[in-house]
C-alpha cells in the first residue's frame, strides 16, 4: 500500500513539475530538444546548440553575444555602468553623455572586466561522490572543496586538451551533479559605444520591472588579444533587425544568477524571516543616504549615480521576493512536493537535518553577514585590503588547502582587479563606511568584542575618516606592490585599512568555519540526497536552479493580462515622445530631441516574450529558430521576479530591447555608421 501511495504522490508531482511547459533554465547537455520540437514546432540541432554556445558571452554579473567575426560584443547599458564609471571622473560622467569610440583605437579599456565563453563541459559527478564516499558531513564538506579545487587544477594544464582554458566546477541540482565547465576568457575587453543613461535607463526606477518600456539599455563591447588586436570569436551571431513576431518561438541564451526553486521550505522560511527583512533594512537606509549626498552637489550626483542605481533594483527585487514567500498558496505547493518525495524515503530526513541546520544559520546570521560577508565594512578600501590580507595568508598553502576564492584558478581575476586603476571618491567611501559601522554597532550591539576593538575611542564617523584618509590603497601600484610583497609587505605597510582588515579577520574567519562546518556540511549533505530522490523520481527532466552558468529557455512573444486589460508585446517610439516630462527620469536626451522629425516613430522599441529569465540574464540575446538576434533581453516584468521560487507562464514576461530602435538609434541619433556596417556583415 506504501508503495503505492508513493507512486500516486510522485506522480502528481511529476504532474505539477512538467504542466509548466515554458519553465525551464536549461543546461546545454541536458536541453530537451524533442520537447521543444514537440510544443514549439523548432528543431534544435547539435550543430545549433554550438553555435548559439560558443557566442554567448559572460560578463561580471551579466551576459553578451559576440555579433561579428571582429570580436564585437553586444550587451545591455546597464551591464556598461561599471567600465562607464571607472572611466569617468566626478566632473565628467561617461554614463551620464554616452561614448562613441570614433574609430578602433579610440575603445576604452574596460579594466574589470572579462569576457568567458563556454567551450566544453565535463560531468565530474562521479569522481566527487568518489571522493566523499563514506566519510562524515564536515569531513566530506572539506574533502568535496578539495576535490573540486584538484579538478580545476588539472584542467587547462599546459600540453593537455584544455591549454588556454580557464576551467570551473560547477554545482547543480543542489549537489546531484558536479560538471567541470571549460572557458575561453578574454581579459581585454573595451567599450565601443553606449547611449547616455536618459534613453539607456528612460524612466529610471519608477519604470524598473514595468512594461510597456522605452529603454534603448544596449552597449557595444569588443573583445582584443594578448597581442591587442579583436579576436575572431568561436562564433558569432547576425541580428535580423525585423525583430519577431508575436507568437513567434524565442530562446534565450544566457547565464542567469540564481534561482531558489529547489531550497527546502525551511530554508525559504530563512530567507523571508531573516535574509531578505534585514537586507532590506540596511538597503533603504543607505539609499536615503546616497539621495542626500546627491543633492549636496552636481559632482555629488556623478559619483553616486551607478550605486544608486544599482542599489534602487536590489531594493525592488528583494521586495518583491519578499512577498513571493508570503504567499502561502506557493509555500503550501512547496511543502505538497517535499511531502511526496519525502514518501519515497526508506532511512533518514534530509529534510529534517537542513531544517535542524536552518536554526544554526539563523543564530549565525548576523556576525556571518558583518563580519565574513563584509556588510560591516562596505568600503571599496577595505575589498582591496581584505584580499590582500586574505591572499598573503592564502596563497603559500597548498591549493587543496586555500579558502576557494583564493585557489589557483581564481587569483588571476583577483589580480586584475587588484591592478586596476579605477576611481575611488574618499567621500563616498566615508558615507559607506561609516554608515555599515553604524549598523553592526547597533545589529551586533555595542558590547560585541569586534565592536568594542574598533569603537572603544571612536564613533563610526570618525574612525571612517581616518581609515579613508590615512589608506594609500586607492593607488594601483601601492595595491600590487603589497599583492607581490606578501605578509612581509602587509606588515610594513603601516596602512590603517590593512590592519583593521587583520585586526577582524581571526573572528570573520572563525564564524565562516562554524558557518561551513554547521550549516553548511549538512545542508550539502542532506540536498545531495534529496537530489538523489528528485533524480530517481523525474531524472533531468526538471531543470537544475541557476548558478550564473550558461542556460537556454524557450518561449513565445506574447504579451498578458493585467487586471482583466491586455498588454500588447510591443512598444514603439512615438510613445517615448508622449510619454517624457522633461524631468528625469523621464527626460529625453537632446541627441535624441534634435533629430526627432527624422525618426520613424512606428518603429518597434521593447517587446516581451514569456521567457524564464532572472538577474544575470541581463545583455541575453533573444534568438530566433534560425539562430538570429531578434532582441536583447535587459528586464523582466514585476511578476518576473517571483520566479525566483516558481515560473508562472501567464504572468511572467522577459523585456527586450527589439533590433529595430537599435538600427534606428545607431543609424539617425548616433551616426554609428562604421558599427552598424560590421553588424550587419559589410565592409568598409
Amino acid at each position: 500500500m506504501r508503495a503505492l501511495i508513493t507512486t500516486v504522490l510522485l506522480a502528481a508531482l511529476w504532474a505539477a513539475q512538467t504542466t509548466r511547459a515554458d519553465e525551464g533554465m536549461w543546461t546545454y547537455h541536458d536541453f530537451p530538444a524533442a520537447q521543444v520540437k514537440q510544443k514549439f514546432g523548432v528543431d534544435i540541432t547539435p550543430a545549433w546548440l554550438e553555435r548559439v554556445r560558443t557566442s554567448t558571452v559572460r560578463l561580471s554579473g551579466c551576459t553578451a553575444s559576440f555579433i561579428s567575426p571582429e570580436g564585437l560584443i553586444l550587451t545591455n547599458h546597464h551591464c556598461s555602468w561599471g567600465c562607464l564609471a571607472e572611466n569617468s571622473s566626478k566632473d565628467k560622467s561617461l554614463l551620464e553623455e554616452g561614448f562613441l569610440a570614433a574609430s578602433r583605437k579610440d575603445e576604452i579599456r574596460c579594466r574589470t572586466q572579462v569576457a568567458d565563453v563556454l567551450m566544453a563541459m565535463e560531468n565530474v559527478t562521479a569522481k566527487v561522490e568518489a571522493a566523499v564516499r563514506g566519510l562524515d558531513e564536515q569531513t566530506a564538506n572539506e574533502q568535496r572543496k578539495k576535490t573540486l579545487t584538484e579538478l580545476e587544477q588539472a584542467c587547462g594544464k599546459t600540453g593537455g586538451k584544455d591549454k588556454g582554458l580557464t576551467c570551473q566546477t560547477v554545482t547543480l541540482y543542489n549537489g546531484g551533479q558536479y560538471w567541470l565547465y571549460k572557458y575561453q576568457r578574454y581579459n581585454d575587453v573595451r567599450i565601443a559605444f553606449a547611449p547616455e543613461k536618459g534613453i539607456g535607463a528612460f524612466g529610471g526606477d519608477p519604470d524598473n520591472f514595468q512594461f510597456p518600456r522605452w529603454c534603448l539599455d544596449m552597449a557595444l563591447m569588443r573583445a582584443y588579444d594578448k597581442n591587442g588586436k579583436p579576436v575572431t570569436p568561436p562564433n558569432y551571431l547576425q541580428i535580423d533587425f525585423n525583430g519577431p513576431q508575436t507568437g513567434e518561438p524565442v530562446f534565450v541564451s544566457g547565464h542567469p544568477g540564481s534561482t531558489n526553486r529547489l531550497l527546502t521550505v525551511a530554508q525559504l522560511l530563512t530567507l523571508r524571516d531573516v535574509d531578505l527583512p534585514q537586507w532590506l533594512l540596511r538597503a533603504s537606509e543607505l539609499r536615503g543616504r546616497y539621495l542626500q549626498f546627491a543633492k549636496s552637489s552636481p559632482e555629488a550626483v556623478r559619483i553616486v549615480e551607478a550605486p544608486i542605481s544599482g542599489l534602487e533594483n536590489g531594493i525592488k527585487v528583494r521586495r518583491k521576493l519578499l512577498d513571493a514567500l508570503h504567499d502561502d498558496a506557493m509555500l503550501e505547493r512547496k511543502r505538497e512536493q517535499e511531502a511526496s518525495l519525502r514518501a519515497s524515503l526508506h532511512d533518514g530526513d534530509p529534510w529534517a537535518r537542513i531544517e535542524q541546520a536552518q536554526q544554526t544559520r539563523r543564530a549565525l546570521s548576523l556576525p556571518y553577514t558583518f563580519l565574513e560577508s563584509g556588510a560591516g565594512f562596505n568600503s571599496k578600501l577595505f575589498g582591496y585590503a581584505r584580499t590582500l590580507v586574505r591572499a598573503a595568508e592564502e596563497r603559500p598553502k597548498d591549493n587543496t588547502d586555500r579558502l576557494r576564492e583564493y585557489r589557483d584558478t581564481a587569483l588571476p581575476r583577483a589580480r586584475q582587479q587588484m591592478a586596476a586603476e579605477v576611481p575611488v571618491y574618499p567621500e563616498l567611501e566615508k558615507l559607506t563606511l561609516s554608515f555599515s559601522l553604524e549598523r553592526m554597532r547597533e545589529w551586533l550591539g555595542p558590547d560585541h568584542p569586534v565592536v568594542r576593538k574598533l569603537l572603544a575611542s571612536d564613533s563610526p564617523d570618525t574612525l571612517a575618516a581616518r581609515l579613508v584618509n590615512d589608506s594609500s590603497l586607492a593607488d594601483p601600484t601601492v595595491r600590487m606592490a603589497l599583492w607581490e610583497g606578501g605578509t612581509r609587505a602587509l606588515k610594513a605597510a603601516n596602512d590603517p585599512m590593512i590592519e583593521l582588515a587583520q585586526a577582524i579577520d581571526a573572528q570573520a574567519r572563525a564564524v565562516r568555519k562554524r558557518y561551513e562546518d554547521e550549516v553548511e556540511a549538512p545542508t550539502d549533505a542532506a540536498s545531495e540526497q534529496i537530489a538523489q530522490l528528485r533524480f530517481k523520481a523525474f531524472g533531468t527532466s526538471v531543470p537544475p536552479d541557476a548558478t550564473f552558468t550558461l542556460r537556454l529557455n524557450p518561449g513565445t512573444v506574447q504579451g498578458w493580462n493585467e487586471l482583466g486589460e491586455p498588454v500588447e508585446p510591443f512598444t514603439r517610439l512615438g510613445r517615448l515622445f508622449a510619454r517624457a516630462t522633461g524631468q528625469e527620469p523621464f527626460r529625453v536626451p537632446d541627441s535624441w530631441m534634435s533629430v526627432k522629425d527624422q525618426l520613424d516613430m512606428d518603429t518597434r522599441y521593447n517587446l516581451v516574450s514569456n521567457n524564464d529569465i532572472v538577474g544575470g540574464n541581463s545583455g541575453s540575446p533573444l534568438i530566433n529558430a534560425s539562430g538570429r538576434i531578434v532582441g536583447l533581453i535587459f528586464d523582466g516584468n514585476i511578476h518576473s521576479i517571483s520566479g525566483s521560487y516558481s515560473f508562472d507562464a501567464d504572468m511572467n514576461r522577459a523585456v527586450s530591447v527589439h533590433p529595430a530602435i537599435m538600427k534606428e538609434a545607431l543609424t539617425k541619433v548616433y551616426g554609428a555608421d562604421a558599427l552598424l556596417r560590421e553588424i550587419s556583415g559589410k565592409r568598409p
